[in-house]
Protein backbone atom coordinates (compact mmCIF):
# COMPACT_ATOMS: atom_id res chain seq x y z
CA UNK A 1 0.00 0.00 0.00
CA UNK A 2 1.42 3.35 -1.05
CA UNK A 3 1.28 6.24 1.44
CA UNK A 4 -0.62 9.37 0.50
CA UNK A 5 2.13 11.79 -0.66
CA UNK A 6 0.04 14.79 0.41
CA UNK A 7 0.77 13.83 4.04
CA UNK A 8 4.43 14.75 3.43
CA UNK A 9 3.71 18.12 1.83
CA UNK A 10 4.09 20.76 4.48
CA UNK A 11 5.42 23.76 2.50
CA UNK A 12 3.62 26.00 0.08
CA UNK A 13 4.73 28.09 -2.90
CA UNK A 14 2.51 30.86 -4.22
CA UNK A 15 2.75 32.74 -7.48
CA UNK A 16 0.67 35.46 -9.06
CA UNK A 17 -0.13 35.23 -12.74
CA UNK A 18 -2.10 37.30 -15.22
CA UNK A 19 -5.65 36.24 -16.04
CA UNK A 20 -4.61 35.04 -19.50
CA UNK A 21 -1.73 32.99 -18.03
CA UNK A 22 -4.06 31.47 -15.43
CA UNK A 23 -6.46 30.41 -18.17
CA UNK A 24 -3.61 28.90 -20.20
CA UNK A 25 -2.21 27.00 -17.21
CA UNK A 26 -5.66 25.79 -16.21
CA UNK A 27 -6.31 24.50 -19.73
CA UNK A 28 -3.01 22.61 -19.75
CA UNK A 29 -3.76 21.02 -16.38
CA UNK A 30 -7.29 20.14 -17.43
CA UNK A 31 -6.07 18.57 -20.67
CA UNK A 32 -3.99 16.20 -18.55
CA UNK A 33 -6.85 15.50 -16.17
CA UNK A 34 -5.13 17.07 -13.16
CA UNK A 35 -6.04 19.79 -10.70
CA UNK A 36 -4.11 22.98 -11.42
CA UNK A 37 -2.04 22.85 -8.21
CA UNK A 38 -1.00 19.24 -8.77
CA UNK A 39 -0.11 19.88 -12.41
CA UNK A 40 1.95 22.98 -11.45
CA UNK A 41 3.78 21.02 -8.72
CA UNK A 42 4.66 18.26 -11.22
CA UNK A 43 5.92 20.82 -13.74
CA UNK A 44 8.07 22.61 -11.17
CA UNK A 45 9.60 19.37 -9.93
CA UNK A 46 10.21 18.18 -13.48
CA UNK A 47 12.11 21.40 -14.25
CA UNK A 48 14.11 21.09 -11.02
CA UNK A 49 14.99 17.48 -11.82
CA UNK A 50 16.26 18.32 -15.30
CA UNK A 51 18.94 20.88 -14.46
CA UNK A 52 20.68 20.16 -17.76
CA UNK A 53 17.58 20.66 -19.86
CA UNK A 54 14.99 18.21 -21.01
CA UNK A 55 16.03 15.18 -23.04
CA UNK A 56 14.66 16.97 -26.11
CA UNK A 57 16.77 20.06 -25.33
CA UNK A 58 19.87 17.90 -25.02
CA UNK A 59 19.22 16.01 -28.27
CA UNK A 60 18.53 19.17 -30.29
CA UNK A 61 21.53 21.00 -28.89
CA UNK A 62 23.78 17.96 -29.45
CA UNK A 63 22.73 17.77 -33.10
CA UNK A 64 23.26 21.52 -33.57
CA UNK A 65 26.72 21.31 -32.02
CA UNK A 66 27.62 18.38 -34.27
CA UNK A 67 26.34 20.25 -37.31
CA UNK A 68 28.37 23.32 -36.32
CA UNK A 69 31.48 21.15 -36.01
CA UNK A 70 30.90 19.62 -39.44
CA UNK A 71 30.24 22.97 -41.15
CA UNK A 72 33.25 24.61 -39.47
CA UNK A 73 35.54 21.80 -40.58
CA UNK A 74 34.21 21.88 -44.14
CA UNK A 75 34.59 25.66 -44.36
CA UNK A 76 38.12 25.40 -43.08
CA UNK A 77 38.93 22.68 -45.60
CA UNK A 78 37.46 24.72 -48.47
CA UNK A 79 39.20 27.96 -47.56
CA UNK A 80 42.59 26.56 -46.57
CA UNK A 81 43.11 24.76 -49.88
CA UNK A 82 44.25 21.60 -48.11
CA UNK A 83 42.82 19.35 -50.77
CA UNK A 84 39.56 17.82 -51.92
CA UNK A 85 36.74 16.67 -49.68
CA UNK A 86 36.79 12.88 -49.88
CA UNK A 87 34.36 10.34 -48.48
CA UNK A 88 36.96 9.31 -45.93
CA UNK A 89 37.48 12.92 -44.87
CA UNK A 90 33.70 13.41 -44.47
CA UNK A 91 33.37 10.21 -42.44
CA UNK A 92 36.14 11.42 -40.12
CA UNK A 93 34.50 14.80 -39.63
CA UNK A 94 31.11 13.24 -38.91
CA UNK A 95 32.60 10.68 -36.50
CA UNK A 96 34.45 13.43 -34.60
CA UNK A 97 31.33 15.61 -34.49
CA UNK A 98 29.18 12.73 -33.22
CA UNK A 99 31.65 11.41 -30.66
CA UNK A 100 31.27 14.08 -28.02
CA UNK A 101 28.10 15.89 -28.99
CA UNK A 102 25.90 14.68 -26.11
CA UNK A 103 28.48 15.45 -23.44
CA UNK A 104 29.15 18.89 -24.94
CA UNK A 105 25.42 19.64 -25.02
CA UNK A 106 24.93 18.63 -21.37
CA UNK A 107 27.95 20.72 -20.32
CA UNK A 108 26.73 23.73 -22.29
CA UNK A 109 23.21 23.51 -20.83
CA UNK A 110 24.62 23.13 -17.30
CA UNK A 111 26.94 26.13 -17.77
CA UNK A 112 24.09 28.20 -19.15
CA UNK A 113 21.88 27.35 -16.17
CA UNK A 114 24.72 28.21 -13.76
CA UNK A 115 25.92 31.43 -15.38
CA UNK A 116 22.95 32.54 -17.45
CA UNK A 117 25.24 32.60 -20.49
CA UNK A 118 27.96 30.58 -22.18
CA UNK A 119 31.40 31.33 -23.45
CA UNK A 120 30.45 29.57 -26.70
CA UNK A 121 29.53 33.01 -28.05
CA UNK A 122 33.14 34.08 -28.50
CA UNK A 123 34.35 35.21 -31.89
CA UNK A 124 37.39 34.06 -33.77
CA UNK A 125 39.50 37.03 -34.85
Amino acid sequence: MQADRSLFRSKSIGVRVAVADFARLSALAEARGKPLGEWCREQLLMIADSANGSPQDQILLAELLALRTIVSNLLYQFTSGEGPITGEFMKGIIDRADSGKHQRAAELLARTRRNGTTDENRRIS
